[in-house]
């Protein structure tokens, strides 16, 4: 996967909720401090292993779209455009904020497209949060509103969209150009822009993809060593918000496959994990701060075959 003169490749996948905490207010100040604080824990892993960056934009691209509700004269601009605006925005923030912690590295945002099946059933079915999270009478009146589809995140309420699964990666050689050159390179933002190969090339579909299982794909496809998954949780819970509740902290994707996560949250977490584990890799999942000592096997869960 490496050669001797190069450091192991690791694929970081971000949570959106990770630039822009729950429950705070989505300003650009706030999401800044917290692209500081993820920018400071990456710039860590990335004195030791080659780093590809993979962000969600679930809170990003949700609020975008409620601007983009504002201004009713023209139609709405359809999800993947807004993709590629938060797309954008987060890498731009993220690259600044990397490069002033290590200005001898080179970094890059580079906008994905990712090819996604339009007949998926994701299309029929929306589980993809975006958006701030909502009480019952906010998100009733913002569901007739806008014929938006709303379901229970937590204690809260928040907007579903279609989540179509990544295909191919169409600007994969780009990436591993960047990579081989020695540069950090944020890439499949907001899990990518969603499109559909037509016969007159390429064209947008209404959806967001799932961070985790772009980054995944991304691991596969540059036959990376590891894939780290950051996110709030410190560890994959078992029995989670109960009494009961423990950690796995070594599992396999077959023991992995003997239980339920939910689907809009640690669910496609753990799928993306055993996916690269079978593949061969060696996954993890843990919190932000705990980067470094997650990879080393010290903190959250490692998934491996």
């Amino acid at each position: 996967m490496n050669t001797p003169t190069q450091k192991s490749t690791a694929v970081v996948a971000l949570g959106g909720n990770a630039l822009l905490r729950r429950g705070d207010a989505p300003s650009f100040t706030n999401q800044l401090a917290n692209i500081k604080i993820a920018a400071k824990a990456i710039a860590e892993i990335a004195k030791e292993y080659q780093v590809a960056i993979v962000h969600g934009n679930g809170p990003q691209v949700g609020l975008l779209a409620l601007q983009n509700l504002a201004y009713d004269k023209v139609q709405p601009y359809p999800l993947d455009v807004l993709g590629a605006e938060s797309e954008g925005m987060i890498g731009y923030m993220l690259a600044q904020e990397l490069q002033n912690l290590m200005p001898e590295t080179e970094v890059t945002s580079l906008l994905t497209r990712i090819e996604v099946d339009p007949n998926d059933p994701s299309m029929l079915d929306p589980t993809k949060f975006v958006g701030p999270v909502y009480n019952e009478e906010e998100a009733g009146i913002l569901a007739e509103a806008n014929n938006w589809t709303m379901k229970r995140d937590g204690e809260f309420v928040r907007r579903v969209v279609p989540s179509p699964k990544p295909l191919n990666i169409l600007d994969k050689k780009s990436i591993e150009t960047l990579l081989n050159a020695g540069e950090i390179v944020i890439c499949c933002g907001g899990g990518g822009i969603p499109v559909r190969k037509t016969d007159y090339g390429f064209t947008g579909v209404e959806g967001v993809i799932d961070k985790d299982l772009s980054a995944t794909l991304l691991a596969k496809q540059l036959k990376a060593d590891k894939l780290l998954i950051l996110t709030d949780a410190d560890a994959v819970y078992l029995d989670w918000g109960t009494e009961n509740q423990r950690a796995l902290r070594a599992t396999t994707p077959s023991q992995l496959s003997e239980y339920h996560f939910p689907a809009g949250s640690m669910g496609p977490k753990v799928e993306a994990a055993a996916d690269f584990a079978q593949f061969g890799g060696r996954a993890y999942i843990g919190a932000l701060e705990e980067g470094l000592d997650v990879l080393a096997e010290k903190a959250g869960t490692c998934v491996s075959a």
